[in-house]
């Protein structure tokens, strides 16, 4: 419950503007003007500062956050910190890119990044990929950039299928109470017309006049994985996606499969703790505090009056404003300052799927679009120097290419 905009005073409806904009601003540019506050820190900063000045009270805060979205996310990353650990993500590799041409290198990759992504955090699959793509391309004697990109922009692709795929689609899928069954239904297909047109503009833009490379003299050196270690966390991780399939709310589902996972006698929990974004959860719980000061001082509802100004019922316009509003805030930021409008609108289903399609496409704009292109480019480094201006010749035409196929499909579908 919130209180309406009246009953705030004229001071705390300013503080609630001041907070808000002065949030949003590190969500975009990264910090704080002159100094050291990140996008968490940013987070924990407003959310305090609301709950001071008394715009959100002090018995709402719990009321403001969705615990079922912060169980989901905190779930997966304990279920695909597993999985790290035992090395899924390796032999996932390995099978698929060991035995390679050279020529069919660079789908492999795509395709692999993208249905890993589909139903695992993004972000874990492009930390394990960069080190087996730079090891592979140099035994190959390949350029690696064009393949780190297909990592990027594959996973982000990918992650648009689920509401597991990555952390804004599990808002989307929390708030709009969309089955996992009709998600993927309704998004499957633009991931997966998404990643052939990945490989279409990377092979137009990288590999028009360049030579066949030739193949390596010996197996590429991947490390030796054991097997039985997999056993557990595959058949729990295939019984939790079953769960999502059947129906069992997907928060429930995942905590179940994590605390199944918690329970083992050969990984230390220490380890499994390490691999959980302690930072995005608490950016979570912050940004839910700020949009709920927000709502309450009545920003939303001046939002609501300038969605009816720009005909944002119509999806093509809406799916605009979510790519433009996602690269200048990130997409997270973006899917909580939105969600508010999509139950007014005459066609939320399709309006809750445009959010999800678009703010995670639109991610491939540029390298700070997404929090897995910065994970590509810092872990590439200092081996491969991706220029901005690099991933930006591949990035625009994708983003194009597959925003606009994902608003047809869904102008179709609904």
């Amino acid at each position: 419950m919130h209180f309406v905009p009246a009953t705030l005073s004229d001071g705390r409806i300013l503080a609630a503007y001041v907070i808000f904009l002065a949030s949003y601003l590190v969500f975009a540019i990264g910090k704080f003007p002159g100094l050291k506050v990140d996008r968490t820190g940013a987070a924990i900063v407003g959310a305090i500062a609301m709950v001071a000045f008394r715009v959100v009270p002090t018995g709402d805060v719990l009321r403001s956050i969705d615990f079922s979205t912060i169980v989901l996310l905190f779930s997966m990353m304990l279920i695909v910190g597993n999985l790290h650990l035992v090395g899924f993500f390796e032999w996932n590799a390995e099978f698929v890119l060991r035995q390679l041409d050279p020529r069919w290198l660079l789908p492999a990759v795509i395709f692999t990044c993208g249905i890993l992504s589909a139903f695992f955090v993004n972000d874990i699959v492009c930390l394990v990929m960069v080190p087996f793509v730079l090891t592979i391309t140099r035994r190959m004697r390949l350029a690696p950039t064009p393949y780190l990109l297909a990592v990027a922009t594959a996973s982000n692709i990918g992650s648009v299928a689920t509401i597991t795929g990555n952390p804004q689609n599990m808002l989307v899928g929390s708030y709009s109470g969309i089955p996992y069954r009709n998600f993927l239904w309704h998004l499957g297909p633009v991931a997966i017309i998404g990643l052939f047109l990945d490989w279409a503009v990377l092979h137009w833009v990288h590999f028009q006049t360049e030579a066949k490379a030739a193949q390596a003299d010996d197996a590429i050196p991947l490390p030796a994985l054991d097997l039985s270690r997999l056993r557990k966390p595959v058949v729990v991780v295939t019984a939790v996606v079953i769960g999502f399939f059947v129906g069992v709310p997907p928060a429930m589902m995942a905590a179940l499969g994590a605390a199944v996972l918690l329970i083992t006698r050969t990984l230390e929990p220490r380890k499994l703790y390490r691999e959980v974004d302690w930072g995005l959860l608490v950016f979570f719980v912050g940004l839910f505090v700020i949009v709920g000061g927000a709502e309450n001082a009545g920003i939303v509802d001046r939002m609501l009056d300038l969605a009816r100004h720009w005909n944002l019922q119509h999806m093509g316009v809406f799916a605009l404003v979510v790519a433009v509003i996602g690269n200048i805030v990130s997409n997270v930021p973006a899917v909580m300052l939105l969600k508010s409008l999509v139950p007014g609108f005459q066609d939320p289903h399709t309006a809750w799927l445009t959010l999800a399609m678009a703010s995670t496409l639109a991610g491939n704009l540029t390298i700070t679009g997404s929090v897995a292109n910065i994970i590509v480019v810092e872990s590439a480094k200092p081996e491969v120097d991706i220029r901005f201006i690099d991933y930006l010749r591949v990035g625009v035409p994708i983003t194009l290419a597959t925003l606009l196929v994902g608003s047809l499909w869904l102008a179709w579908i609904k």
